[in-house]
């Protein structure tokens, strides 16, 4: 697509991908205030070992897994979309202050859960409401949009981080509780604001269908052999794919300090924000499937790096490489479920593909929490190990997405026999 083409189609786009947009650049300027200093809060201020930062996140992004298989049934039953999202979104939003008083790991683990579970209320409503909203040809570009919108938030909030840390700690290398608790007030604002520019802003729009399945729970049958054969290939991929805070304390453990870290995610944003809506336009004419290829084997490659990583230097570059990878596959991926599914079964299609691949979200992270530095009496392998793992797994996964997954774009052809 040629670049007056590419904007010619991004005026064109519904209101509800550029409100969907801003409330996602809200929402992450608040989160990634303290999403990446959140592991170093655990480790530098609680002193919790890595296996229970693992723990901690695995079990937030499995419950909020499984309650997108919940809110994308109750979205296709109710024809509804918007004021799910919305309520997910509040959740997430008042769940946030709580962590200036927390001063235990459980108290951290149990917000972050609620945090979560308003992420597992919003997504999967919020994902169809993009996809009722936008044509199959310019699908890639609403969601490569919406993501680039999300990291360039990112890259807000972690600017903001990088001026308190600056002002509260200086270059010290461990972040210290005052520094904490700081950036958590700074992060309220963002977080409430996003939910009102998602009320005032968005709206449903009419979908086919008579109500969505009787009862909410993982779906394959019904929903096509594409969309079965691209989930397991997920997750298989998941396994592998623990949580980004080992990635944070893998950088930490190069020999980087908070500020050191903070802008290397920075740059990781940046490079996100700069190919999700290009790489997502991509994906609307060529193989959806071959962009997410071409996207799995770039992990492959990062997670191998992180793995033999030996400066900070290394981590920068790789970081930057790991942005790539984000913004190839954003867009695609949706866009490529959008396309295998029925209409009027959408959410329900984007709840259960996320709790398939959720549910592997805590035994990945305990998994690489394990492999690096063991649990009780047993020792771990190291701080390679994790990334030598999701390198592995990332490599089989993309082999499988070949054979296994069609390209879509037709959803009633691949429904027929299913």
């Amino acid at each position: 697509m040629s670049q007056q083409a590419d904007q010619r189609a991004r005026k064109k786009l519904h209101k509800n991908v550029w409100v969907a947009t801003a409330t996602s650049f809200l929402t992450d300027v608040s989160s990634e205030m303290l999403v990446n200093v959140l592991p170093l809060f655990l480790a530098n201020v609680l002193g919790v070992r890595i296996w229970t930062v693992g723990v901690i996140y695995g079990l937030g992004d499995t419950a909020a897994s499984v309650l997108k298989l919940y809110s994308g049934w109750l979205s296709d039953r109710l024809l509804a979309r918007k004021w799910l999202a919305v309520a997910g979104y509040t959740t997430s939003a008042l769940a946030r202050p709580f962590l200036y008083f927390a001063s235990t790991w459980g108290a951290v683990a149990a917000i972050r859960f609620a945090d979560r579970v308003g992420k597992g209320i919003r997504t999967a409503p919020r994902d169809a409401l993009l996809a009722d909203s936008t044509p199959p040809e310019r699908r890639g570009l609403a969601f490569g949009l919406h993501r680039a919108g999300d990291s360039a938030g990112a890259v807000i909030g972690l600017l903001l981080t990088i001026w308190v840390v600056a002002n509260t700690q200086g270059a010290d290398a461990r972040l210290s509780e005052g520094t904490f608790r700081t950036l958590v007030l700074w992060s309220l604002l963002p977080a409430f604001l996003a939910v009102v520019v998602l009320a005032m802003g968005a709206r449903d729009v009419a979908i086919p269908g008579l109500g969505g399945p009787s009862g909410p729970r993982v779906r394959i049958r019904g929903l096509g052999k594409g969309f079965a054969a691209f989930a397991a290939c997920s997750v298989v991929f998941e396994l592998g794919n623990s949580a980004d805070a080992f990635l944070v304390l893998r950088a930490q453990e190069r020999g980087l300090s908070v500020v050191g870290v903070l802008w290397i995610l920075v740059g990781f944003n940046v490079v996100y924000t700069a190919i999700s809506a290009p790489a997502g336009s991509l994906a609307d004419q060529v193989s959806r499937k071959w962009v997410l290829f071409s996207g799995w084997l770039v992990y492959a490659a990062v997670y191998l790096g992180f793995a033999a990583a030996r400066t900070p230097t290394h981590v920068a570059v790789l970081y930057a490489v790991y942005g790539a990878y984000h913004g190839l596959v954003a867009g695609a991926a949706k866009a490529l479920i959008a396309d295998l599914v029925p209409a009027e079964l959408r959410a329900t299609a984007y709840g259960s593909y996320a709790a398939l691949v959720g549910l592997i979200s805590l035994p990945a992270s305990l998994l690489a929490g394990v492999l690096w530095q063991g649990v009780g009496p047993w020792g771990g392998f190291g701080a390679a190990a994790p990334f030598a793992f999701g390198a592995a797994t990332a490599g089989l996964a993309a082999v499988l997405l070949m054979w296994t997954v069609p390209d879509g774009r037709a959803p009633s052809s691949l429904l027929e026999g299913s």
